[in-house]
C-alpha cells in the first residue's frame, strides 16, 4: 500500500507515519523543516519539505507526487491558534495564521493530488468534533472551531469533485495527548492513529463525503 501523510513532523502525523511503515506500507511524508524531513527520514520513510502556508512550496507537490498512484492520502497539517474561553475578537495575524494553515492550505494542496491517486484511493483530512456545528455546545477556541467548520466544507467540496475516484472523508481523533492536545488528553497517540486507520481502512464509496469520529461513529456536521 501506498500511503501519503502531509504534515508529520509530530503528534498523529508522525505516529501515523511509524505505523504505516511498520505494517509494511510504502510511506511518503512531509514536514516543515528540514530537521523533521531527516527524522522522516530515518524511520523509514520517503519525505520532503512541505509548508502549506507558502504558496510555492505548496505547488510543488504536484511534481513530487504526479502519478504516485497513492492507496491513501492524509492531510494532518493544522494549528489551534489562541486558547480563548468566549468571543474575544481573534488578532488579524492569529485569524491569518489558523485560516491559512487550516482551510488555505487544504485548498492549496488536495486539488494538486488528484493525478497521484491510486483507483479507490481513500482521503481524510484531520477535523475536529469542534468544527460540527450540530454538535456544538460551547464556544471555546471559536477561531479553531470556524476553521475546522471551513475545512469540512472544503472536504465536502473535495468529494463531489472526485466522486468515483476516491472516498474522502473528515475525520475527528478524539482528544489526544499531542502538543496541541495536551498531557491531559483522553487518547494516546497510538491510540488515535490505530482507530483513524482502521476507519479509513473500512470505508466504501458510500461513506463519500461523510464525518467520521475517530473508531468510524458517524458525527454531524
Amino acid at each position: 500500500m501506498k500511503v501519503l501523510v502531509i504534515g508529520a513532523s509530530r503528534g498523529l502525523g508522525r505516529e501515523l507515519v511509524r505505523q504505516f511503515i511498520a505494517d509494511g506500507a510504502q510511506v511518503t511524508a512531509t514536514a516543515r523543516s528540514d530537521d523533521g524531513v531527516a527524522a522522516l527520514k530515518a524511520m523509514g520513510a520517503e519525505a520532503f519539505a512541505l509548508d502549506v502556508n507558502d504558496a510555492a512550496s505548496a505547488s510543488g507537490i504536484a511534481w513530487r507526487c504526479d502519478n504516485a498512484g497513492f492507496d491513501q492520502v492524509w492531510l494532518v497539517a493544522g494549528v489551534y491558534g489562541p486558547q480563548t474561553q468566549g468571543l474575544q475578537t481573534p488578532t488579524v495575524e492569529d485569524f491569518d495564521a489558523v485560516m491559512h494553515t487550516n482551510v488555505l492550505g487544504a485548498m492549496r494542496v488536495l486539488p494538486q493530488l488528484a493525478d497521484a491517486l491510486a483507483p479507490g484511493a481513500r482521503v481524510a483530512v484531520l477535523s475536529s468534533r469542534m468544527g460540527s456545528i450540530g454538535l456544538r455546545t460551547a464556544s471555546a477556541g471559536w477561531l479553531y472551531r470556524a476553521s475546522k467548520a471551513a475545512l469540512n466544507s472544503v472536504l465536502k467540496d473535495v468529494s463531489l469533485a472526485w466522486a468515483g475516484r476516491a472516498t474522502c472523508v473528515a475525520l475527528h481523533p478524539g482528544w489526544v495527548q499531542t502538543d496541541m492536545g495536551g498531557a491531559q488528553a483522553d487518547l494516546t497517540p497510538e491510540k488515535s492513529a490505530a482507530d483513524l486507520r482502521r476507519t479509513v481502512g473500512a470505508l466504501t464509496p458510500s461513506d463519500n463525503g461523510g464525518f467520521f469520529n475517530h473508531d468510524g461513529t458517524p458525527l454531524s456536521w
